[in-house]
């Protein structure tokens, strides 16, 4: 079921018909000030996931060194 050119223009008009013009410009606006403020969301989210890594490394370290047959304290 491809749409073409036409078609979209018909439906894009029926929808401004149905809804208004301002209507549409504020729902287009609130769409915008939701994806920006996911998308700062994503941004904080990702500058904090550095910090928690070294601390999962740090306890991997620790469970690989408990599991070491070399460890001196058992001679």
């Amino acid at each position: 079921m491809n749409f073409g050119i036409w078609e979209l223009l018909i439906i894009l008009i029926i929808v401004a018909l149905l809804f208004g013009t301002t209507k549409l410009r504020n729902m287009g606006g609130d769409l915008g000030s939701a994806l920006k403020s996911f998308r700062s969301a994503l941004k904080d989210d990702s500058d904090e996931a550095p910090t928690e890594r070294p601390a999962e490394h740090d306890k991997a370290d620790a469970q690989q060194d408990a599991g070491n047959p070399d460890d001196k304290r058992h001679s």
